[in-house]
């Protein structure tokens, strides 16, 4: 949003945009992403958010309600989804009432597929600089589908509502990701560097692959080593308990929102998307890992809100978040086979290389938001926010497991990359500290000139905090002098936003047309960048992550929202995104040229939506309805490379279409509909990185597709 996003991976890293789910703030990237099923209302408020909403955030919030248990109700509600590549979802929720002051709801649902992906990468002949069993070796993979799906989750909820003023939401969570790797396609042949990347000169790549399918040549080498097991496919579990209680008095109501949320993450991936068979048939893994962790969040949130009956009400409140990582990551480098001889205790494509780490953060708030009418139509609002940061971080150095123990321990077990954890074995483990305070404030004026006509102008400022580097000490760059390596390790400083915008809604002919536009300006001052560093390791090409201070920018730009109804049954919905960002400065170490010339990540010049919806009715209860969407993403910037402007990565330029029919009842009771997805069967990336002369490796959006879903639901209010 307004040219700040999620483009890091590092675990630590503070998101410039916050997911909110019934105000508990969902920390961990990898499961923000939400099924819509249970979803009651989604907002999204773009720009610095800092004095109510969670956490602070210097690029906006979405916030989602999940449906509620309904009093004195029983229901039923399903849905299911077939369609292209084995997908098959089957969703539903039960709606069962206690009594006259509590009911229950319960939520399940599954997804899987078979993946759009084939395992089709064609090598060699290889060519490593030292004999071994790969020297020679050519072929094409087994064409296996790739990427795909098995997600299940759960949400039991319990609503209890005693007296008229005490309302009582208790949740608990429950999702089990088993899903395929992530595959990666090697795309070597869109470097427009003038030094070879090392896959190319080992025999690793096809030299033809511009010419094929992006989608039928994943690579996908399958290990299963204990610590880096790629066929088990990626393991995410969260479990979450949640409260939300309000209790309403004469001045107003107080809420609590607490929370405590357990998630357990192994993330393989074969990185490079290019291998090749060996002689014994073990697949080379050119760069293979598994980033694994475990994440427990705790949260509480206590705050009034006013209802004094007269010109003036306001929030006030605390905040407090305790979230605590371990995190490790193990790598099988087995390029290094190829271009430096074996190590003394194995091959480097079967010896686990470990980096672990870990964190413990505490974020503590309180803020306070007043309104003030001064008039019916003219208003004010003016809130602030103190924020206190304190992190401790841990840390090792990148050693071989077998030398966890202080020597070379060849019995040392890993079944899994946290079994390295810095709690396991503390020797060589440094730790940092550091906390920061800062505050946050908005101020906003509205003015409804007209019936139709909403004038308002808002300034904000928005903090989020420093962070650490979960790749800080990759490949023992600082030897035994550990005072190096936890000066290395220290954190960055907070990112701040200074945010302006100015806009209108507005409705008119009936609220037949409605328009709303809004122009702003950010300015963002200490940019947290990930930097991937070049660097050599034994004679051979690769990088190292740093996680630094690196810039400060700007963005204006345009939001425009639009819909219309034309005439009867018609609706047409659009929505135009416009922005301007660019650097101001831009320093990073080992810089080979002006990176402040580079765009911002993911911030693409234009975005817009066009959807039409035409409901036709059949008979007295029955309806066709007719939808059709056309999205447009222009061309950004995925990631930059600090040596050279030639190795920078980008998504293209995108434009989906997507349509459906639904045949329903008019009351919603059931539907049958069949839905279209990128209908020109566009082939985008999602994903692309460039990693320091090793490879360039990508990952596609689903090609088109084809489904039906059936839907009902059925009830009735029981009253006593």
């Amino acid at each position: 949003m307004r040219g700040v996003g999620q483009t890091s991976i590092i675990v630590y890293f503070e998101p410039p945009v916050a997911v909110l789910v019934d105000d508990f703030v969902v920390p961990s990237v990898q499961t923000q992403l939400l099924d819509t099923f249970d979803i009651e209302q989604v907002e999204v408020l773009r720009g610095p958010q800092g004095t109510l909403f969670g956490k602070n955030t210097t690029g906006g919030v979405v916030t989602v309600r999940t449906k509620r248990p309904v009093l004195n109700y029983v229901g039923v509600e399903g849905r299911t989804e077939i369609g292209e590549f084995g997908t098959a979802r089957l969703q539903g929720a039960i709606n069962v009432p206690l009594g006259d002051w509590a009911a229950a709801r319960l939520v399940i649902g599954s997804e899987t597929s078979d993946g759009y992906y084939r395992n089709g990468h064609c090598y060699g002949p290889v060519t490593g600089f030292v004999p071994n069993k790969f020297q020679g070796q050519q072929g094409c993979l087994n064409g296996d589908r790739l990427g795909g799906k098995e997600v299940w989750q759960a949400r039991a909820k319990l609503l209890v509502e005693p007296t008229d003023n005490i309302s009582a939401l208790f949740q608990y969570e429950w999702i089990r990701d088993r899903s395929d790797v992530v595959p990666s396609v090697n795309v070597n042949y869109l470097y427009e560097g003038d030094t070879p990347l090392l896959t190319d000169l080992l025999g690793l790549t096809d030299p033809n692959a511009q010419n094929i399918d992006p989608l039928d040549r994943a690579a996908y080498t399958g290990r299963t080593l204990p610590s880096v097991n790629l066929e088990a496919g990626q393991r995410i579990s969260v479990d979450g308990v949640y409260a939300n209680i309000d209790w309403s008095i004469d001045p107003g109501t107080f809420t609590s929102v607490s929370g405590y949320r357990y998630q357990r993450s192994q993330i393989p991936n074969s990185y490079a998307g290019a291998t090749a068979i060996g002689t014994d048939g073990e697949p080379l893994s050119f760069f293979d890992a598994s980033r694994d962790d475990d994440r427990k969040t705790w949260q509480q949130e206590l705050r009034f809100a006013s209802d004094l009956g007269g010109p003036f009400d306001f929030i006030a409140g605390g905040f407090y978040q305790r979230d605590t990582i371990d995190f490790c990551v193990s790598q099988l480098l087995g390029f290094l086979d190829l271009t430096s001889g074996p190590l003394p205790f194995g091959e480097w494509n079967s010896t686990p290389y470990v980096l672990c780490n870990a964190q413990k953060a505490t974020s503590k708030a309180v803020f306070a938001e007043g309104t003030y009418d001064f008039t019916p139509e003219l208003t004010l609002s003016v809130g602030g926010r103190y924020t206190w940061d304190d992190k401790t971080w841990r840390g090792r150095q990148q050693v071989f497991a077998a030398e966890l123990g202080g020597g070379f321990d060849l019995s040392i077990p890993l079944d899994t990359a946290l079994d390295a954890s810095v709690y396991d074995y503390p020797a060589n483990v440094v730790t940092v500290e550091d906390s920061w305070k800062e505050p946050t404030y908005r101020a906003s004026l509205g003015w409804q000139a007209t019936p139709d006509l909403y004038l308002y102008g808002t300034y904000s400022h928005g903090y989020k905090g420093g962070g650490f580097n979960d790749q800080i000490g990759g490949f023992a760059a600082f030897g035994t002098d550990l005072d190096a390596f936890a000066e290395a390790a220290r954190a960055t400083d907070p990112e701040t936003a200074d945010s302006f915008e100015a806009g209108f809604k507005s409705e008119f002919l009936d609220n037949r047309l409605r328009f709303n536009l809004t122009a702003f300006y950010v300015e963002y001052k200490d940019l947290q960048k990930q930097l991937n560093v070049p660097i050599v390791v034994n004679g051979q090409p690769n990088q190292v992550t740093l996680f630094v201070n690196a810039a400060s920018a700007e963005v204006k730009g345009l939001e425009m929202e639009a819909s219309a109804n034309p005439f009867r049954g018609f609706t047409l919905r659009g929505v135009v995104g416009y922005q301007d960002g660019k650097y101001k400065e831009y320093d990073a170490p080992n810089a080979g040229y002006d990176l402040s010339t580079a765009p911002l990540d993911r911030a693409p010049e234009w975005q817009w939506t066009v959807d039409g919806n035409y409901e036709l009715p059949l008979g007295a209860d029955h309806a066709l309805t007719l939808n059709g969407n056309v999205a447009y993403t222009g061309r950004n910037l995925n990631t930059q490379a600090i040596d050279d402007p030639l190795g920078n990565t980008f998504l293209d330029s995108r434009t989906l279409v997507n349509a459906s029919i639904t045949l329903g009842e008019i009351d919603g009771r059931y539907y049958l509909r069949a839905i279209g997805r990128n209908l020109t069967d566009e082939r985008y990336r999602v994903g692309i990185q460039n990693v320091a002369g090793l490879w360039v490796n990508a990952q596609y959006g689903p090609p088109r597709y084809f489904g039906l879903e059936l839907g009902a639901r059925f009830g009735q209010d029981v009253f006593r």
